[in-house]
């Protein structure tokens, strides 16, 4: 992980950021942030919205725009009530107080801010009445800021945003009342910063990376926030003059001020978010005895041999060894693969991916390479690749000199099979989720091997994000380092299975027509194409 930015260096992103801008853009912000706009097409596109943020950016601020424009339109228009519940009356008041801004600023009818007692039932079954506050549009539709108990969603029908859901005394029974209403059309945003790993708000966000749960996660931290124009903001509304250096030193002061907290506060990490992401358990429940693992270690000077004797022993070795496996593949099944590149220190690892019609994914074997020279690693991969089963798409660590055989697998198979991953935080955080969901449902099944179990244990919790970190080193069984290479290419070749496939076939002709073209005129051919190059 890269160390902290320091203020001289923030100075220096932002003048560069800045630097190429046109002034018209950069001088004149929209309304809404990049990351605010993103929230509200969020609430339009998904009927489950969760976003974790820093601390203090104004997500709820643009949120109010959203409920304006639900509830000020008619039902055809898909208008429906806003109901907003925080933890405490001083939440509920302000954010009225903001929809009431957007109501004027969008010219909506609607009535003044209105202060109203809101009955519930009490724990004891009894009538409760409480202070809430609204704003009626001409729609029919209202604005509601209610009670944070769950309670106050029974009977109720609507937009549902659970703003700071992370401090609510019941947060699992307050999204419970929540999702109800999405039976009849309605939708939920759940807004909050963390409040540690074991905390309702964190699992939720858990169950929609890893797809358990239908929704979208939009994630902002404080370094997003002030990346996308906030600094530039409160400068605009204090009548401030913004700099770089006046970013930088603002952004240093509010880390100050948060001390150990900020990881949690402006980072949107959760406390104790640090340790190994998949148990000893979980693995071992998905490795099968009969997956070979086949590996290939070259001497020292192999690569200074000529091309034909290095050729001649590749060779030899893939169908002494990998072709009788080779034979055995399902011929109607799918095939994909990973392949986490590694030259002189780490390995490189090519994961095949079988799937079956069962739904489950098989690794059906494993090639580690170690000390392998660039051009018998591609022998190797071409090889292989030529003769998986429906081949349908692959995913290749791109960094470094990785780049390389991406490249020439894009010019063999084609942009829409191959796919050069550079391998990020992202990257991590999109991709690892699905994997360990898989393993944990049992639906990703890998070889029964020792090295591979401990490549997978690497997979940390680092800074919130699920990866492998730099200094993630091992000894494998054959006393060479590893740096969780297998579970690199695992996750590589998960994500090319979830993958859309684009096939194509042709029936050919079976004679030339009278002109001596082929006969596809009277019918002797046809062709079926996907998206794929065909010539």
């Amino acid at each position: 992980m890269r160390e902290p930015i320091l203020q001289t260096e923030w100075a220096e992103l932002r003048r560069e950021a800045m630097a190429v801008m046109p002034s018209e853009v950069s001088g004149l912000p929209d309304v809404l942030l990049t990351y605010q706009q993103e929230l509200v097409a969020s609430v339009s596109n998904f009927a489950l919205t969760v976003t974790d943020k820093s601390r203090r950016i104004g997500a709820t601020w643009g949120v109010g725009a959203a409920a304006v424009l639900t509830s000020g339109a008619k039902r055809s228009a898909g208008g429906m009530d806003t109901l907003y519940l925080g933890y405490n009356l001083d939440m509920a008041r302000e954010f009225i107080d903001t929809c009431a801004m957007w109501a004027r600023a969008f010219n909506q009818a609607c009535s003044k801010v209105q202060e109203y007692l809101f009955t519930e039932e009490g724990e004891k079954g009894e009538d409760r009445a409480i202070q809430a506050f609204r704003i009626t549009f001409a729609s029919g539709f209202e604005i509601a800021a209610l009670s944070s108990k769950p309670r106050s969603l029974r009977g109720r029908q609507g937009f549902v945003i659970l703003d700071e859901f992370a401090f609510h005394d019941d947060a699992e029974e307050l999204l419970k009342a929540a999702m109800a209403l999405l039976i009849w059309g309605g939708k939920v945003l759940v807004i909050s910063t963390h409040n540690g790993v074991d905390n309702p708000f964190n699992l939720l966000i858990q169950e929609i990376r890893e797809q358990r749960r239908p929704g979208n996660v939009v994630r902002c931290t404080f370094d997003d926030a002030l990346a996308q124009g906030l600094y530039q903001r409160i400068c605009l509304i204090r009548g401030r003059e913004w700099s770089p250096e006046a970013e930088a030193k603002f952004r240093d002061e509010i880390r100050a001020f948060y001390g150990d907290g900020a990881a949690e506060e402006l980072d949107c990490i959760p406390s104790q978010g640090s340790g190994v992401y998949l148990t000893s358990a979980q693995i071992e429940a998905v490795m099968t005895p009969d997956t070979p693992v086949f590996r290939l270690a070259c001497p020292q000077g192999f690569e200074l041999k000529p091309d034909i004797e290095r050729a001649a022993y590749v060779q030899a070795w893939l169908e002494l060894m990998v072709s009788p496996c080779l034979e055995t593949l399902d011929r109607r099944l799918r095939h994909h693969y990973g392949f986490d590149f590694g030259r002189s220190g780490d390995l490189s690892v090519l994961v095949p991916i079988a799937e079956q019609r069962n739904l489950v994914r098989r690794v059906p074997f494993v090639v580690e390479l170690r000390n392998v020279p660039f051009r018998q690693q591609e022998q190797i991969l071409f090889w292989i690749a030529d003769r998986l089963p429906r081949f349908g798409n692959g995913r290749h660590d791109a960094r470094g000199n990785g780049q390389f055989l991406a490249e020439y697998a894009i010019q063999r198979y084609g942009a829409l099979a191959i796919e050069a991953v550079m391998l990020s935080q992202a990257w991590y955080l999109e991709n690892m989720p699905p994997m360990k969901a898989a393993i944990e449902d049992r639906t990703l099944l890998i070889a029964r091997d020792a090295d591979h179990k401990t490549d997978l244990r690497q997979i940390q919790m680092v800074r919130g994000i699920p990866m492998v970190p730099n200094d993630a080193r091992t000894k494998g069984a054959d006393g060479g380092q590893r740096h969780g290479d297998f579970a690199v290419a695992l996750c590589l070749a998960h994500q090319a299975a979830k993958a859309e496939v684009m096939e194509y076939g042709y029936t050919p002709a079976s004679a030339l027509d009278e002109t001596g073209g082929l006969g596809f005129a009277s019918g002797g051919g046809s062709l079926n194409t996907g998206d794929r190059t065909l010539w």
